[in-house]
């Protein structure tokens, strides 16, 4: 997703969470029901746990020891990773105070394959040629921090902003019998601005969305990440509930490290299920 699109996507979203806001405003006058009250506004613990079926897209370089950056390799294209992949979830919501929150997510993704090579790479200080049949492991995970702050604030509807931070963890390497192992593996702490939102439709069904996002460069890191999240709740039980939505992840950093000198850009997308616990 470019960062064009992403603002599309943005603009969209928080247009329908305005609209809904209104619409629900409109029928709460002209009616005499009782305001929706769904747990997934008014609950102060929430836990989440489900997978997401993603498809993942990823590209990287590692530099020689000796300078530079090295060249972009494709790792489904070129060395045979799987696109896609089933992934684990999960998530902890703690509502703080009427307005307050703290969010702490994870997931991760470990992927192998083997493959011989029908080009020459490069990957640090080896040069894989064409006709080589090459092992390549790559290991991504993300913890997700996040404090907000909900402006807006009804027992049917929110809207709020926040900072985080995303600390990425990625582990590349690729090797043959002939030159052996070559990797490297580096975390990054990418801290983000974010957006979220919720509207109750009923006691039973409500939907929510998150954005987080951010470009900067600092310390050994450049780049930026986007990270958007919609989700539509159904929750017939008093503490138990099922979210299905959708996930879009890009993270694209440079590096500039003693272990890691080069790029690395990773995309993960696709629809999430996860079964929610919440008092």
């Amino acid at each position: 997703m470019t960062q064009s699109r992403f603002g599309r996507v943005l603009l969209v979203v928080v247009a329908m969470f305005v609209a809904l806001v209104a619409g629900g405003a409109r029928a709460q006058i002209a009616s005499t029901e009782l305001i929706p009250n769904h747990p997934a506004l008014t609950d102060r613990f929430t836990f989440e746990i489900g997978a997401q079926y993603s498809r993942s897209t990823t590209s990287a370089s590692l530099g020689p020891t000796s300078g530079g950056t090295g060249v972009v390799v494709d790792f489904e294209d070129t060395l045979g990773l799987d696109e896609r992949n089933w992934i684990g979830v999960a998530g902890v919501l703690w509502r703080i105070s009427e307005r307050w929150r703290l969010e702490v997510d994870y997931f991760s993704l470990n992927r192998n394959a083997t493959r011989t090579l029908a080009t020459d790479i490069e990957w640090g200080d080896q040069n894989f040629t064409a006709g080589t049949t090459v092992n390549t492991s790559y290991d991504f995970s993300d913890v997700r921090i996040a404090a907000g702050y909900s402006f807006f604030k009804r027992r049917d509807k929110e809207l709020g902003v926040g900072f985080g931070l995303h600390v990425a963890k990625i582990d590349a390497s690729i090797s043959s019998a002939s030159a052996g192992t070559e990797g490297s593996d580096v975390t990054a702490p990418l801290p983000v601005f974010n957006l979220y939102g919720a509207f109750a439709l009923t006691n039973e069904w409500a939907v929510r969305f998150r954005m987080d996002w951010l470009s900067l460069s600092y310390g050994d890191y450049s780049g930026d990440i986007r990270n958007t999240a919609i989700d539509a709740i159904y929750q017939p039980f008093r503490n138990v509930g099922f979210g299905l939505g959708m996930r879009n992840m890009i993270v694209d950093v440079e590096i500039e490290k003693d272990d890691w000198r080069g790029r690395a850009r990773t995309v993960f997308s696709g629809p999430v299920a996860s079964l929610r616990v919440s008092f």
